[in-house]
């Protein structure tokens, strides 16, 4: 339980960060894409033996950088590109995966997670994989900034946009590495943009968004691994949950954009 904590939250803290720029670019699928394309290079290291978090990173990365590139020479559109490599990298994962002996219940581990299972080796893989991520993110923060909300600003200003188009799928593809092993090929996108999106009713500048997405995200992770351990449900899945139910409770009581409170501020006020 004690690396179960410590490896989800590594993955909650980088995805809370990576998804307030994944949301702002419009970019949510981009990490389900990646996580269940990751399916095959998990595959191909099970399948040999191999480390399956080496396999999702060797296929993650050139499958994120290839989404840009694809919708940046193919001339379509970004969700066309995502599509193309999700379905391409999934379908060779079940392939490979139907070949192995009694592997329903090995893939059920790789689609849903299983971080009860995380080793320390692995605890710190993840560390050090958040650790890069937020390092870059922190180096390069008013790259992202700027391209994030304006990129034709951001060309005429200097920066380099095209590096920033490819740099931010790069980190998308790592996070959704590092967080796999918490919650799963399936459930990865819920952790990379619920938290963000739940920040985003709480706060309107940057710095805030980030710091509510982040207390989210650990709020989820935590909240959810006792769940999971206290009523013997999955972990994965319970995470999700937790950081959903954050989600419609932002959604409805948020001071500035809560559908309750909003009616509340909207309705006539009694006349004596």
């Amino acid at each position: 339980m004690q690396r179960a904590l410590l490896a989800a939250s590594f993955a909650a803290l980088v995805c809370s960060v990576v998804g307030v720029f994944v949301v702002l670019r419009g970019m949510a699928f981009m990490g389900d894409a990646v996580a269940h394309s990751s399916l095959a290079g998990m595959s191909v290291a099970y399948f040999f033996g191999g480390s399956v978090f080496w396999g999702a990173f060797a296929w993650a990365v050139p499958a994120s950088l290839a989404i840009t590139y694809i919708s940046r020479r193919a001339n379509v559109r970004l969700d066309t590109a995502i599509g193309i490599i999700f379905a391409s990298g999934f379908a060779v994962g079940i392939i490979l995966m139907s070949q192995v002996s009694n592997y329903t219940a090995d893939l059920f581990g790789l689609l849903f997670g299983n971080v009860l299972g995380v080793s320390w080796g692995e605890v710190a893989l993840i560390g050090l994989v958040a650790g890069g991520v937020l390092l870059v993110i922190s180096t390069l923060y008013k790259e992202l900034l700027f391209t994030a909300y304006d990129a034709t600003m951001s060309a005429a200003s200097g920066i380099p946009v095209r590096f920033m188009q490819y740099l931010l799928p790069l980190l998308v593809g790592i996070t959704t590495v590092a967080s796999l092993k918490a919650v799963g090929i399936v459930l990865v996108l819920a952790l990379l943009v619920t938290p963000a999106a739940t920040a985003t009713l709480l706060a309107r500048r940057l710095p805030g968004i980030i710091t509510f997405s982040i207390v989210v995200g650990l709020i989820s992770t935590i909240a959810g691994l006792y769940l999971s351990f206290h009523a013997d449900l999955p972990s994965g899945p319970s995470i999700v949950v937790v950081a959903t139910a954050l989600f419609l409770a932002a959604l409805l009581f948020s001071p500035s954009k809560g559908v309750v409170w909003q009616a509340w501020r909207s309705s006539p006020l009694p006349q004596e």
